[in-house]
């Protein structure tokens, strides 16, 4: 009796608490921490177990998303949407946001209207900016120490920089990061590198932050210079090379100047020659007609009889007192001869002339 009473209690017993089994279901496993690049697509997903009837996602605390088992995603943005899979008795909610901002960044949860049932994950957006080195090339020389800088602009969070060269990690020890911040919540950061080279080397500055795939980098060639020996051989010839040109050219300038002055002194010369030629021939050309007017003159006999009136007053002539008397040839008896008291002298001819004598001709032509 009391078996047969257990046989129909225990099937009553599991009737009254079938229904209340019905609505107990729960989230069994919920989202992860997600850390994405800005404009890139974040992803969430939720699973909860058999018997749920509504879950929610929220974002920092606000529904962006609701998924009902009767009709499924009800979106209300197109920033956030859903994909739904089910295994078994559990079903699987994927949140996907698109195009995160960083303004997305922030605690996301999933929820299923049961209390202590919410899980929630944190979703990080970064942002990767710029990098860059703004020599791409350097040439150095030996023993000279270099500053490189390395500059990252507009960055969330900052990142780390570090640097390489040929492949090989650098030390920490070797460069200084400094960190500042920026417009619209990004961030800055300086790396300055300072080495000795004794070699061509590629140096590679790297920044790097979680949502990066692998870090950003920038580099910059140095190019050792050993041939200081050969710069200062190059340098002196270079000096040579000054110095001879130098020379050359003030010799030339003193060989120009030579060659000016004796073709100046030359056109002087011929200039003085030409004009001293032209008075001597102005000079023969007048005496040549002064003695062809003499000629001219001169074309009758010449009375030799003529004496000149400054030779009739013998006071005032007194080399003609000096002369003899001169012999007449005249035959005949002396005393029919009729002796002037004035002897007919012919006077010879004057050869002193005075300083400045008038010219006077008297010709008596026969």
């Amino acid at each position: 009796m009391e078996s047969f009473q257990k046989s129909i209690l225990l099937p009553l017993i599991l009737t009254a608490l079938l229904p209340g089994l019905a609505f107990c279901y729960s989230i069994t496993k919920g989202p992860s921490n997600a850390t994405v690049l800005a404009g890139s697509e974040a992803r969430f997903n939720c699973t909860v177990s058999a018997g749920w009837k509504v879950l929610i996602w929220l974002s920092k605390g606000s529904p962006v998303l609701t998924v009902t088992s009767s009709q499924g995603s009800v979106e209300t943005t197109d920033r956030f949407t859903s994909r739904n899979y089910t295994s078994g008795d559990e079903f699987t909610s994927e949140l996907i946001i698109h195009n995160t901002q960083l303004s997305d960044t922030g605690r996301i949860e999933c929820s299923i209207q049961q209390p202590s049932e919410n899980n929630f994950a944190f979703l990080f957006v970064q942002v990767n900016g710029s990098l860059l080195i703004k020599n791409s090339t350097l040439t150095v020389k030996e023993n000279q120490t270099v500053e490189i800088v390395c500059e990252a602009l507009g960055w969330a969070p900052a990142p780390d920089i570090s640097w390489m060269t040929n492949d090989s990690v650098i030390d920490k020890s070797s460069y200084v990061n400094q960190q500042s911040p920026g417009s619209n919540g990004l961030h800055n950061a300086l790396s300055t590198l300072t080495l000795t080279p004794t070699d061509s080397e590629v140096l590679t500055c790297l920044a790097d932050i979680e949502a990066l795939p692998s870090p950003q980098n920038a580099s910059v060639t140095l190019i050792f210079d050993n041939s200081a020996a050969e710069n200062e051989y190059s340098e002196d010839n270079r000096s040579t090379w000054v110095i001879v040109v130098a020379v050359v050219l003030s010799f030339l300038g003193i060989v120009l100047l030579i060659v000016v002055i004796v073709v100046a002194v030359r056109c002087c010369l011929k200039r003085r020659g030409s004009n001293y030629q032209n008075e001597i021939r102005k000079v023969s050309a007048e005496k040549k007609k002064d003695g062809d007017l003499d000629d001219r003159q001169r074309s009758g006999s010449e009375n030799l009889g003529y004496i000149p009136e400054e030779l009739w007053n013998t006071e005032q002539s007194p080399r003609l007192v000096s002369l003899p008397p001169k012999v007449s040839k005249i035959s005949g008896p002396v005393d029919n001869l009729h002796i002037s008291s004035v002897p007919k002298v012919r006077p010879q001819r004057r050869t002193d002339y005075p300083i400045s004598p008038k010219k006077i001709r008297n010709v008596t032509l026969v």
